[in-house]
C-alpha cells in the first residue's frame, strides 16, 4: 500500500494541540463544538476526530490514491443509514445495501416502504475497486448507474432511489423537510459546509460523497497480483501462470475464468477498468417481463465481493455461485438479443463444464472477497441502537 503521509501529518497535528501548554493556560483541541458533540453521541457512535476516507489503492494501480472530505463522508455516511428519510422511517439506503454483503441485499426483491417490494434486485455498490474510478457519465469512459444504466451519478441515482414509490417514496423537498426536523444533522452540516443545511443538493451531494468513497482492493486475488508485480516488476505475462498463494483449484478456476467470463466481466488485475461490455444480454430467459435499458438487455456487473452478494442477476433469480455457473454451463436461453460472446452460430453457447471445473471457478470467484472491507468501521452504520 502506498504512503499516508496526509493522514500521519494530521494526527501530528492533532497532536500537538490537544494538550499544549503555553503561558500557563492549557488548551484543550475538539474538533466538533462539545456541545455539538454531545448533541449527536445522543443519536450517533461517531468519534471525536472524523476518521479518514481515502483510497488507498495497492502498488498494482498505478493511480494516484484518492482521499475525501472526512466531514462530507461522515454526514454522507449518516444519511445513508438513516430510516427517517423515508416515508413511513422504516428505510434507509443501507437497508438494500448492507456492508457486511458487499452492500448487497439477501433478498431477491428488497423490501421497500409500507411493506412494498422493490422492482428489481439490488445491485452491490461493493463489487467495484473504486466507486469514484468506476462509476458515472458514459461520455467519460465511465459505467452509468442501475441495472439499466439510465443514471450518470451517484446524486442522480440517490434522488431517483429516495423519490422511489417501491423503495423510500421521498421528494427531495420531503427529504430537506425531514433533515431539518433532526437536530444531530445541524452540526454535521455546519461541519461539512461551514453552514446548516440550505438546500436539496447539499443533500444529495454528501451522499454521493460517501458512496464514492466505496472502494474494495485488499481481496487474496488483489495481494497475488501485487506480488506477482513484486516478483517480477511489471504485470507482463500474468494471465499465463498460477498466481503465487493460490491453490491449484483456483488457479484451475482463474483460467477458466480468463477463457470464459473476462470478456465480458473483465480481468480484475485491470483495476478499474470497465468490462468489455457494460450492458448485455445472457441468456437468463427466452421471455423477459422486465425488459431492462430495452430487450431483455441489462448492466454487467464487477464481481468483487461477488460471493457475499447473492441472489444474483437482476431478477434475483439465482441463488448462489453454483447456480450462477451452471446458468453460463448448461441454461443460456437463445433469446433473440442474445450477446454474440454468448453465442456459437445461431445457437447458444453453454460452457458445458465438469462438476470439477465448476468448483474450481467458484473457487477462483471466492478470492475476490475483500474482508476488511466487508468489516470497515467507516462504512458502518454510525446509529446507536
Amino acid at each position: 500500500m502506498k504512503n499516508k503521509i496526509l493522514l500521519l501529518f494530521s494526527l501530528v497535528a492533532l497532536i500537538s494541540v490537544i494538550s499544549c501548554k503555553k503561558e500557563g493556560v492549557e488548551i484543550d483541541y475538539h474538533y466538533y463544538p462539545q456541545e455539538d458533540y454531545a448533541l449527536m453521541s445522543q443519536y450517533l457512535d461517531l468519534p471525536e476526530v472524523p476518521m479518514a476516507y481515502e483510497n488507498d489503492f495497492p502498488n498494482y494501480y498505478s493511480s494516484t490514491n484518492r482521499q475525501y472530505d472526512r466531514d462530507l463522508a461522515t454526514l454522507g455516511r449518516v444519511l445513508f443509514y438513516d430510516k427517517n428519510l423515508s416515508e413511513d422511517k422504516t428505510i434507509s439506503c443501507a437497508s438494500c445495501h448492507k456492508q457486511e454483503i458487499g452492500f448487497s441485499d439477501d433478498l431477491a426483491f428488497s423490501d421497500g416502504v409500507n411493506q412494498r417490494k422493490t422492482a428489481r434486485n439490488s445491485l452491490a455498490l461493493g463489487s467495484v475497486f473504486s466507486f469514484n474510478e468506476y462509476y458515472g457519465s458514459s461520455i467519460v469512459g465511465r459505467v452509468p448507474f442501475f441495472w439499466d444504466n439510465r443514471a450518470s451519478s451517484v446524486q442522480e441515482q440517490s434522488r431517483a432511489t429516495l423519490g422511489n414509490p417501491l423503495e423510500m417514496d421521498m421528494e427531495m423537498h420531503e427529504v430537506k423537510d425531514r433533515v431539518l426536523d433532526l437536530e444531530y444533522y445541524e452540526p454535521l452540516f455546519k461541519a461539512a459546509y461551514g453552514h446548516g443545511l440550505q438546500n436539496e443538493q447539499e443533500i444529495l451531494d454528501a451522499i454521493g460523497i460517501f458512496v464514492n468513497t466505496i472502494g474494495s482492493f485488499n481481496s487474496r486475488y488483489d495481494q497475488a497480483v501485487d506480488q506477482y508485480l513484486s516478483s517480477n516488476g511489471n504485470l507482463g505475462g500474468i494471465q499465463n501462470v498460477d498466481l503465487s498463494g493460490f491453490s491449484a483449484i483456483e488457479n484451475e478456476g482463474r483460467n477458466l475464468y480468463v477463457a470464459n467470463c473476462s470478456s465480458c466481466h473483465g480481468n480484475i488485475e485491470q483495476g478499474v477498468a470497465a468490462p468489455a461490455l457494460i450492458e448485455a444480454n445472457n441468456g437468463l430467459a427466452m421471455n423477459y417481463e422486465d425488459q431492462g435499458a430495452g430487450n431483455g438487455v441489462f448492466k454487467v456487473p464487477t464481481l468483487r465481493n461477488v460471493e457475499k452478494t447473492g441472489p444474483y442477476m437482476h431478477d434475483g433469480s439465482l441463488a448462489t455461485l453454483e447456480d450462477v455457473v451452471n446458468h453460463y454451463s448448461e441454461g443460456v436461453q437463445n433469446h433473440q438479443s442474445l450477446n454474440p460472446e454468448l453465442k456459437d452460430g445461431n445457437q447458444p453457447k453453454r460452457l458445458n463444464l465438469t462438476d470439477s471445473q465448476k468448483a474450481s471457478l467458484v473457487a477462483f470467484l471466492k478470492t475476490y472477497t475483500d474482508d476488511e472491507f466487508l468489516t470497515d468501521v467507516k462504512y458502518s452504520d454510525p446509529f446507536k441502537q
